[in-house]
């Protein structure tokens, strides 16, 4: 991607380079009970040192509050990092300053070392030019590659960049390219689906899709708002119905941008939101007073499968029903079925992210066969909404 440095710009061999990377792993009795983020890393890291570099990795771990904390150590990581790059990883007490400057010192060429959380100091947050230049200290060359935390403009993220050559790393670089092909330069039409309980949280988000996509497809809470906001009755479903004049307002952006809005045919209403809940179809406005719509039914299935298969692209944010409790993960798992087999096919690029998402496509075991699934919550939403990343910024040549 041409706006972007890489690591294909980067002359490595004899360099120590400075790695951001999102080391922010899930954990449980002090193990990392995920590894999707430390496997993504691991072949920026392994490059770089196959490359003759000395790799400095930075990031941050949790939320401490006041200074170190042992529960927020980057060290509980250390185990599986290592075993990712296949390398034993040595380990800095201080992400800047004499621990961290003698750690590197001791790690030859194509060896690595892991500074501890950069949160261990308030500056990062606060994105202090003093502290991004102790940081920019330690190394010759700066590599970003948590696409996931380049929402935020830290001393980590962006800050080191104003000091230092900097690049995207291949997972940085993979997300942005996946990105840049979904909505900046798509092949249309293009179709995003966006589902997730409520609109108020996803207002930015629609407001700029309409504008960028030819068909949005909604689902999960927030469709009922917009059936309800249209004039159909919800019965006892999930709605904002103080957002009524907000989903209007969308639908009329959508219609003056000529995106075509697809809300559902029909629902698995039940009486109760449980797991193996008695329900039954009804059509969008057949829902009963006492009913609540926990799903999209067969016939808007059906209708998004034929619109997928016009589709060239296809974004995808948020589960269509309530996924976690069968049966009302079906309509979910369905479409996002149709959308794999056409990835699978060749006929359809697909780009999905989001923290819901990303578990829905797993629960439906679909995650590998899309095109690009985004491990980054928060970034990912905000690309969607439009807006400029402070961490991608910082990399552009």
């Amino acid at each position: 991607m041409s706006d972007f440095n890489t690591i294909d710009d980067l002359n490595v061999s004899g360099k120590t380079v400075l790695v951001r990377a999102d080391l922010n792993v899930p954990m449980q009795d002090g193990r990392v009970s995920d590894t999707t983020r430390i496997d993504r890393l691991a072949p920026t890291l392994k490059e770089l040192a196959a490359k003759g570099a000395k790799v400095v990795i930075l990031s941050h771990f949790g939320r401490p509050k006041n200074g170190p904390d042992a529960k927020n150590s980057l060290r509980h990581v250390l185990a599986d990092l290592s075993a990712a790059v296949g390398q034993d990883v040595a380990f800095a007490e201080d992400c800047v300053g004499d621990a961290a400057k003698a750690a590197i010192a001791a790690v030859p060429a194509g060896g690595m070392v892991l500074l501890e959380n950069t949160r261990f100091h308030a500056e990062e947050e606060k994105n202090e030019p003093g502290f991004a230049k102790a940081i920019a200290e330690l190394g010759d060359l700066y590599v970003n590659d948590a696409f996931s935390a380049a929402h935020r403009a830290h001393a980590s993220t962006e800050g080191v960049a104003h000091h230092l050559p900097a690049a995207a790393g291949r997972l940085m670089q993979a997300e942005l390219e996946a990105l840049t092909k979904a909505l900046e330069k798509p092949e249309r039409p293009v179709l995003a689906v966006v589902g997730g309980a409520k609109i108020s949280t996803k207002l930015d988000l629609l407001g700029n899709l309409v504008s960028k996509v030819d068909m949005l497809a909604l689902g999960g809470g927030m469709a009922n708002t917009f059936l309800f906001a249209q004039g159909t009755d919800v019965g006892g479903s999930l709605c904002e119905k103080d957002m009524a004049d907000q989903a209007r307002a969308i639908m009329e952006k959508a219609k003056a941008a000529g995106c075509e809005l697809l809300l559902p045919k029909d629902f698995a209403a039940a009486k109760e939101f449980k797991a193996g809940a008695a329900n039954r179809t009804v059509p969008a406005d057949g829902i009963a007073a006492d009913e609540m719509a926990l799903d999209v039914g067969p016939a808007t299935v059906e209708f998004l499968k034929a619109k997928i298969a016009t589709a060239k692209t296809v974004v995808w944010n948020g589960p269509l029903g309530a996924f976690e409790i069968a049966p009302f993960n079906a309509g979910t798992n369905a479409v996002a079925a149709i959308v794999a087999d056409a990835t699978q096919a060749g006929t359809l690029l697909s780009v999905a992210g989001g923290g819901d998402t990303v578990a829905a496509l797993a629960a439906a075991g679909v995650e590998e066969r899309f095109t690009y699934v985004s491990a980054a919550g928060g970034a990912f939403l905000e690309w969607l909404e439009g807006k400029e990343l402070p961490g991608v910024a910082a990399l552009k040549k």
